[in-house]
């Protein structure tokens, strides 16, 4: 491999490969979980929380293997992501017809799912049922909320995880460059789904849990991960949504993707349909704390 590439945040080059290479080589024994917990302790690859980053290295070696620069050793038996997300378990709910004004829903209950439990079931279930893209692995920092009127009746779910390493659009807006970028990645996040149940027809209320998230996720991400984020970001299909309830909430447009996926390190998946980039900044000096250079303006550089 010439040069480096970025997988997962981190900067990987000859010597890195080279080590995942003798670990391979020296450990024929070692499961694939053996291999990143070893790797995490070398690199003291951890979250601002101290918690190892064990899936994030599980995600790295797979993406090297499929690059070609590794060989891992068989799976010891079927992924367990493979397996749960083959057939997710339905989680009765109820789907009566929610028509009505959004201040007679209000007040809204927006909690942030745990890992495990009721909530979490039922969070997988929807997301599988009723969103297009279904649920995935989210390997790495996220938050899942569902969101409840009043009445304690399901209204829908969102979903934040880790931002795409790269995106031309939202890396002019911002103005950063490749270091600080690398750097400050983490203190934004991907609005990855946001479900409103298809039972629930109600004005402005996307645009209105767009609002009320946008003003406390930072400190939700903060108990759980350690530190906080300064912008969000999301990429919105043109093909299936127009991104008016983002616009409604005073996200800005930058531009739109190459076609590339977020986890196209290398350059060789197929391309996946353009979208829409929007960005929402959580802080006026959002450019300053990600790190970009603060003489560049670029609020108004493609936005729509």
């Amino acid at each position: 491999m010439k040069g480096s590439i970025v997988i997962q945040g981190r900067q990987i080059g000859q010597p890195e490969l080279e080590l995942v290479r003798n670990l391979l080589a020296q450990h024929s024994d070692w499961h694939r979980t053996g291999l990143s917990r070893e790797l995490c302790r070398r690199w003291a690859w951890r979250n601002a929380a101290g918690q190892s980053k064990d899936m994030a290295c599980r995600s790295l070696l797979l993406k090297l293997e499929k690059a070609g620069l590794i060989r891992l050793p068989p799976r010891r038996g079927p992924s367990v992501n493979e397996r749960r997300h083959r057939s997710v378990p339905i989680v009765p709910h109820r789907q009566e017809t929610i028509a009505e004004s959004l201040r007679q829903l209000l007040p809204l209950e927006i909690g942030v799912v745990a890992s495990a439990g009721e909530d979490a079931a039922l969070f997988r279930c929807l997301i599988a049922q009723h969103h297009y893209l279904g649920v995935r692995s989210a390997a790495g920092e996220n938050l899942k909320y569902l969101v409840r009127d009043r009445r304690g009746r399901l209204l829908g779910c969102l979903w934040f995880a880790g931002a795409a390493w790269r995106c031309k659009a939202r890396d002019r807006f911002i103005g950063w460059d490749d270091q600080a970028r690398r750097r400050n990645l983490p203190c934004l996040a991907n609005n990855t789904r946001f479900l409103v149940l298809p039972w629930v027809r109600v004005d402005n209320l996307a645009s209105h849990l767009l609002s009320r998230l946008a003003g406390r996720i930072s400190r939700d991400w903060t108990e759980k991960y350690g530190h906080g984020l300064h912008a969000l970001e999301t990429f919105v299909d043109r093909s299936r949504f127009t991104g008016a309830c983002y616009r409604a909430a005073n996200w800005l447009r930058v531009g739109q993707t190459t076609g590339r996926t977020r986890n196209d390190v290398v350059n060789r998946g197929p391309l996946a349909s353009i979208k829409d980039v929007y960005v929402y900044p959580l802080a006026s000096d959002f450019r300053r704390a990600l790190g970009a250079d603060p003489s560049a303006d670029n609020i108004k550089a493609g936005v729509g």
